[in-house]
């Protein structure tokens, strides 16, 4: 047998190991090919969307709408002003209706009757007086102040229309003398409600010298002598008392802050 004999070459084959080696290459692309498609159909799968459980079907009915195109007109922007009608002021509290013509019956008084010389005097009357009542006249040199104003009446004349009767007392200065108060007048002021449910003036008012009601007398005991002492004592002159059920009320000539003595009454 012959011994096997080393075979040396003296060139590699390279063309032999490059067609195996190719060979080698292709499995691996495709071995990883097979990868990637398997994740891609995975992460396909995993991505897909559950299916919902079958719901009960509501039946919803919605209103029919119909619209209307009107092409040719434009909608205005302009806001029209805001007006009371008679029939909302009937449904206001009519103490609420007499409290606001009451008040401003006062206030058109006190500027109706003031007298500063002022324009701004002036402007605020001008406000308040309608259209065309000239506003009033004064002597050089006068000055008229309001001590106070109240409304002492108000009756209603119409639906939304007042007679508000103020009484006034003022002080007097002429000639740049003091003040002087005059005797309390009554100033009659007509007021109604406007449009926007604001009292208004509604004319001219009038003026007329104001008489107090006439007063009843009041009829006055002798009191017992213990409790005039003690009265006198300490309060003043004792003029009289008027018994009640409460005990004695007791009159006397007491001396005010202002050091003026006055008929005042002790209650029990």
């Amino acid at each position: 047998m012959d011994r096997e004999r080393d075979e040396v070459y003296e060139r590699i084959p390279w063309e032999t190991l490059e067609k195996k080696g190719a060979d080698r290459q292709w499995l691996v692309y495709a071995v990883a090919g097979a990868i990637a498609l398997g994740a891609l159909a995975y992460s396909f799968v995993r991505n897909q969307p559950t299916a919902l459980p079958p719901t009960e079907a509501v039946a919803t009915t919605a209103p029919a709408v119909t619209t209307t195109s009107n092409m040719g007109t434009t909608p205005s922007t302009v806001a029209s002003p805001v007006v009371v009608a008679e029939a909302d002021l009937f449904a206001v509290d009519p103490e609420r209706l007499i409290d606001q013509a009451a008040g401003h019956a006062e206030w058109v008084a006190v500027e109706y009757v003031a007298v500063d010389g002022s324009e701004q005097s002036r402007d605020v009357l001008s406000s308040l007086l309608p259209e065309g009542v000239p506003l009033p006249e004064a002597p050089e040199d006068t000055q008229v102040f309001v001590d106070w104003a109240r409304a002492r009446s108000v009756i209603q004349t119409g639906p939304v229309s007042f007679d508000v009767e103020v009484l006034v007392r003022s002080l007097l200065a002429k000639d740049e003398e003091g003040f002087v108060r005059q005797p309390p007048f009554m100033v009659s002021v007509p007021v109604d409600m406007g449009d926007d449910g604001s009292p208004r003036l509604a004319g001219v008012p009038s003026i007329e010298v104001a008489s107090p009601a006439p007063t009843e007398p009041v009829v006055m005991s002798r009191l017992p002598d213990d409790l005039a002492a003690e009265a006198e004592s300490s309060d003043g002159a004792v003029i009289g008392g008027i018994e009640s059920e409460a005990g004695w009320e007791i009159v006397v000539m007491a001396e005010g802050p202002d050091g003026v003595r006055r008929p005042m009454t002790l209650r029990p």
